[in-house]
């Protein structure tokens, strides 16, 4: 959205944090106008555990390695969370605090959120002084620039691309390896960068709090194995760090908390505990017994754990069930046949089941049916519209007539790829669509490999479960990251896994972006998500909270609304350090 003096720019950003955080802090109604439940955890939006005390190690129970953390890379909320909170720090981020307050903008390693001119097409920031690696030696406006170029490097696939989607000069940058660098950015003094933009973008301190704005020593970096060990701006650094194994965080000394306003590293420690079943992590935290007194759930509570966690009064309030903020939805590749063909894409649509999407997500206490691409948050009243009018649980007989109307009568075979987290939601969309015709074959990923075998777009399955999460609260953060064809690419593809390219999708994206008017953009992306539902890339699935636990000893536990419900690492720690495990 154009804005084209300094103040307009910064009230629009004021004014979209605020509207997130209007629609992140409280439960979602269903997608179909059915009644808001209550959030089952037992203080939504508010601090579990009370004010941690320093010291002491913080244990993170997972199931999974992490995605990628090199910040050209990471584009996954949780791994966002916590490399930007705990390992490095960007232009800009978020205030850490429950509910609404955890949608502000603050500076991080800018002196403020940056200085728009030329009509919203040129921000300059300018660092704080005397930012510091690990090592001791000084973070500069260079490093940050090398980041944003290494960014574009088709080696290092999966990451944020709003530095290829506006950044002028930036079509075909093949990223720094080769001594080619982007006009675009200028670094005039080790303090002061300058991004110049191909078209206005009021709302571009909100893409400056990503991993991409974080700095990178050319020095230290090593490519695609700078994955295993980024070099920490921020509070801890990597001690080791053994792939689905385990990761060890130590402080980082040379961390001058005077010069940041959000990350409080209580603990000295924390070590993340990786290749765990689901059922393990949730046992151990609900027994809460020894060291996982001290520890934190990563992955969600399994839905067959949770009649354990809602029926204990002493467990449930350990509990956070925040909003994701997030849609999943069930993505069909376009561009192979037979889901090239509308009618077949329509038949999922009304064959698909959400009502038992729901249930095995762990019932609609901490999931709600969706009806739309966007989530509820960017739409006016914050809550999704129904513009297909298909029933909760389908329409089986009208799937059939529809696959009847594509040549299909005798129905099709295909395959979908979920996490492995998702195998119930697999075997019910697979059930659902069955009474169809449309025999599935459920293929499960392991959750830190599953975006890059969807991003594969030569290889991957006809049909994916996946979501997306709004980086800030705009249409212009969502529907262009999910159906814009002009960003597909063939290896780490984001977003965009149903391969949609329509010309007049894309031609009104573009009108949308250039309006002026905020309110008229906000209005217009709503009418733009119906037109898409209509053509049928996708169908909706669902809207989930964050379902987390957390042990008796942890203090400063709340989840993020930017961060998708997410712990927030800026602040998290233990009640009593001395109860810790070594």
């Amino acid at each position: 959205m154009n804005k084209r003096t300094r103040t307009p720019a910064i009230a629009l950003v004021s004014t979209l944090s605020l509207g997130l955080a209007a629609c992140s802090t409280g439960p979602s109604g269903g997608g179909n106008g059915g009644p808001e439940r209550r959030n089952p955890a037992a203080r939504t939006g508010a601090v579990i555990g009370g004010t941690p005390q320093k010291g002491g190690t913080l244990t993170v129970l997972s199931n999974q390695d992490f995605t990628h953390l090199d910040p050209a890379r990471n584009w996954v909320m949780p791994d966002m969370d916590f490399g930007t909170r705990l390992l490095y720090r960007t232009l800009v981020t978020y205030r850490a605090a429950p509910g609404a307050g955890g949608s502000e903008l603050v500076p991080d390693l800018a002196e403020d959120l940056g200085t728009p001119s030329d009509g919203a097409r040129t921000w300059t920031f300018r660092l704080k002084p005397g930012l510091k690696y690990e090592d001791g030696t000084p973070i500069t406006a260079q490093d940050i620039k090398h980041n944003v170029e290494r960014s574009f490097s088709p080696d290092l696939p999966g990451g944020p691309d709003y530095a290829a989607r506006y950044l002028a000069g930036a079509e075909g940058y093949q990223g720094p390896a080769r001594g080619r660098h982007l006009d675009s950015v200028k670094t005039p003094d080790a303090r002061t960068i300058v991004f110049e933009l191909r078209k206005p973008f009021a709302e571009f301190p909100f893409a400056a709090t990503l991993p991409t704005f974080a700095p990178v020593p050319p020095k230290r970096d090593e490519g695609a194995r700078y994955d295993n060990r980024p070099f920490s701006s921020g509070p801890y650094k990597i001690e080791s760090y053994a792939r689905d194994k385990r990761m060890v965080l130590v402080r980082n000394t040379h961390w001058d908390p005077a010069s940041d306003s959000v990350r409080k590293a209580y603990p000295d420690r924390i070590v993340v505990t990786m290749g765990l079943k689901g059922n393990q992590i949730d046992d151990r935290l609900i027994a809460s017994s020894g060291g996982d007194a001290s520890a934190v759930s990563w992955a969600q509570v399994r839905p067959e754990s949770l009649s354990k966690v809602l029926t204990k009064a002493d467990v449930r309030a350990r509990m956070l069930a925040e909003s994701s903020s997030c849609t999943e939805m069930l993505q069909m590749h376009t561009g192979r046949a037979p889901f090239d063909d509308l009618k077949v894409r329509q038949a999922v649509q009304w064959a698909l089941d959400r009502e038992a999407i729901v249930t095995a997500a762990g019932g609609p206490a901490v999931t709600d049916a969706s009806s739309a691409a966007m989530p509820g948050s960017l739409f006016t009243g914050g809550k999704q519209p129904d513009t297909l009018k298909i029933p909760l649980a389908g329409d089986p007989e009208k799937a059939k007539r529809l696959l009847g109307e594509a040549g299909k009568a005798d129905g099709l075979s295909t395959r979908l790829t979920v996490s492995s987290g998702d195998k119930a939601i697999g075997e019910a969309i697979q059930q659902a669509l069955g009474k169809a015709g449309i025999k599935v074959t459920v293929e499960t990923v392991d959750p830190s490999a599953f975006y890059d075998t969807i991003g594969d777009t030569e290889n991957r399955t006809d049909l994916v479960y996946t979501g997306w999460c709004p980086d800030f609260p705009s249409g212009a953060t969502f529907l262009p990251f999910v159906f814009d064809g002009r960003f597909i690419k063939e290896k780490g593809n984001s977003g965009n896994h149903s391969l949609f390219k329509d010309d007049a999708t894309m031609k009104r994206m573009d009108e949308i972006a250039a309006m002026t008017d905020g309110a008229a953009a906000h209005k217009a992306w709503q009418e733009l998500d119906a037109r898409i539902l209509a053509q049928a890339p996708v169908a909706p699935g669902a809207m989930k909270r964050r379902s987390l636990l957390v042990g008796t000893n942890v203090a400063g536990a709340y989840g993020h609304a930017s961060w998708s419900g997410q712990i927030d690492y800026a602040t998290v720690g233990l009640k009593d350090p001395s109860q810790s495990a070594n």
